[in-house]
């Protein structure tokens, strides 16, 4: 993939995460408990992915597909990848109306079925190996398509996210594209407190025979770039340094949010500070 490919409007791209942000602290005033900080954390990563990196289905235009493949393992964050599909026309508005709720479509974790999920996730690392069976699946039969694949540091404790990284190695699986949500909280827990031997992350990643590279990722250009630079001779791992909770000062590194909804005060005051963009 080359930079003439694909271009980044980094002004869209932070209006739409200003929006998702507020749209997410509106859905958490219709249910008593929801992942607000983890979808945080991940936004401008999965909006780049749906809205810049993956490619449109031209066959498919209404109900949208696309040709590219996109995995949300960590299913904590899946508020994130929800409104980003209501905004593409491909959930509708009463489905994230009916959030949690016994006559809506939509669960605290992605269900495969629902329109534009891919795979059931939520058991943390999961994800990678489905990703890699399905990049697999597509080098096979000789097409151009790319997966993408959004997980959290969290997963990283799991042995199953380590041996698909080395099983897409093996298969040289160069249309395999993860995404690391870096935010130093497994749960409500401290990463970097818990696991001080994950770090450095990037010597292990190319250690198990993947490309990486890290950065701010809340900064989309920052992700675009290292996305777009990549060499493509290997799978790739973009580390994302995130902020959980980022956007509402009194939820950043707050570990309670990782399962909390906003009382009607907090969401007011939420509101307010992301009266402006954030990213």
């Amino acid at each position: 993939m080359s930079s003439k490919e694909r271009t980044l409007d980094l002004a869209g791209a932070r209006r739409r995460c200003l929006f998702y942000r507020r749209r997410i602290l509106d859905i958490s005033q219709q249910v008593t408990a929801l992942h607000v900080a983890p979808a945080f954390s991940c936004l401008e990563m999965v909006d780049l992915i749906c809205h810049v990196l993956m490619r449109p289905d031209p066959q498919h235009t209404n109900p949208r597909r696309f040709l590219d493949s996109f995995i949300m393992s960590k299913g904590h964050g899946c508020l994130a990848q929800y409104v980003i599909l209501e905004d593409l026309g491909i959930l509708a508005k009463t489905d994230l109306d009916r959030y949690c709720t016994p006559a809506g479509q939509l669960g605290a974790h992605p269900d495969y079925g629902v329109p534009g999920i891919e795979a059931s996730t939520g058991s943390l690392g999961h994800g990678l190996g489905i990703a890699t069976g399905m990049a697999y699946a597509e080098k096979l039969k000789g097409s151009d398509h790319r997966t993408y694949v959004m997980l959290s540091d969290g997963e990283f404790q799991e042995g199953s996210t380590w041996e698909a990284m080395m099983m897409a190695a093996n298969l040289k699986l160069t249309n395999l594209i993860a995404f690391m949500d870096l935010n130093d909280f497994g749960g409500l827990a401290r990463m970097s407190e818990g696991h001080p031997a994950f770090y450095p992350v990037l010597d292990k990643a190319r250690a198990f025979g993947w490309e990486a590279a890290e950065v701010n990722g809340h900064d989309a250009q920052a992700v675009f770039e290292a996305v777009m630079n990549r060499s493509g001779r290997q799978p790739f791992l973009l580390v994302g340094r995130t902020v959980k909770g980022k956007g509402v000062s009194f939820m950043e590194h707050v570990n309670i949010w990782h399962y909390r909804s906003p009382s009607k005060e907090e969401y007011q005051k939420a509101l307010a500070e992301l009266a402006e963009v954030v990213a």
